[in-house]
């Protein structure tokens, strides 16, 4: 095991470094920058802004220097928000999109194995083609039209629940359904095939035939091994619910770190892309690190070392 997590830190590392290496040349590869505004500066201003940060340096010797902060801790300096740091950025922002994606992750977990548990046991029922047609919607629907349909119904129509913010609990219910639209659906067909595929083996058979209930043959000894793949799922739903949430908190108009990565991108703010490129990038890799160190858990015939 321990070998297994130093190997898998190792690769963490090199992958972190490539990703950030590809971002940081890739970015000041684009045409204009940070200062290009459509009223443009005067030079002289232009030229004291660059020098300020380091960008009149070559490209080589800005590489540098950023990694030598980096290796501090140092994200750097924002160029369009005065006096505040992409440290302090992450930290302001960050909270709200942890909220927002705990909410969406939790919601898709629960429901989406819920409702392939329910197709499975109730396969060519009603409740199964009723199941599939909810995922099927969930999976081909993008997530901003489901945002939209959502603000027009229970905000617009119903007045229900509020259209824009994050001032609490009831603030969290429009997004984060919008959010896990995919997830959800993509859970639940995961589940559905999983465990009709479970089922059907010979111990849950044999299980059957000692006598043991229903409800114990399937939550227990089906269920279990059929939500593998489920976890396997967890890396990519990280993965999914961060980068789907840039798209979500501008639209429902949420202060997380998510809009703040559109609005930099924008803003060509380099520093902060790199910051929120580095930062969400080591979230991935330690949530990936965690869902395969899982394996072992849910499954003890799984070893890692192999």
């Amino acid at each position: 095991m321990i070998n297994y997590i130093i190997k898998r830190l190792v690769t963490s590392v090199i992958t972190l470094f490539v990703v950030l290496t590809a971002t940081f040349f890739l970015m000041h590869a684009l045409p204009g920058g940070p200062f290009d505004n459509e009223k443009p500066l005067p030079p002289k201003i232009k030229a004291n802004l660059e020098a300020k940060y380091g960008l009149n340096k070559p490209l080589y010797e800005q590489y540098v220097m950023y990694l030598k902060n980096l290796s501090r801790g140092d994200l750097g300096p924002t160029l369009k928000y005065e006096g505040r740091t992409v440290n302090e950025m992450i930290a302001y922002s960050f909270p709200a999109s942890a909220k927002l994606g705990a909410v969406s992750i939790i919601f898709s977990l629960i429901l989406g194995i819920y409702l392939g548990v329910v197709a499975a046991l109730n396969q060519g029922k009603w409740q199964d083609r009723l199941v599939m047609v909810i995922a099927t919607l969930g999976v081909t629907v993008p997530s901003f039209v489901i945002a939209t349909l959502l603000m027009y119904v229970f905000s617009v129509k119903l007045r229900l629940l509020p259209s824009s913010g994050f001032a609490g609990p009831k603030y969290m219910i429009l997004p984060a359904l919008a959010l896990s639209g995919y997830s959800l659906s993509f859970i639940a067909r995961l589940t559905r095939s999983s465990l009709l595929d479970v089922i059907r083996q010979d111990y849950i058979r044999t299980a059957k035939a000692k006598g043991l209930s229903r409800n114990v043959v399937i939550y227990k000894h089906a269920l279990r091994n059929a939500l593998i793949p489920v976890v396997t799922y967890l890396g990519p739903l990280v993965a999914g619910v961060l980068t789907g949430s840039f798209v979500i908190e501008k639209i429902f108009a949420i202060p997380g770190l998510g809009r703040e990565f559109v609005t930099s991108i924008g803003n060509r703010d380099f520093m902060l892309i790199m910051g929120t490129t580095i930062f969400y990038s080591t979230l991935l890799v330690v949530c990936n690190l965690i869902v395969d160190l899982l394996y072992a858990v849910i499954d003890p015939r799984i070893k890692l070392e192999a």
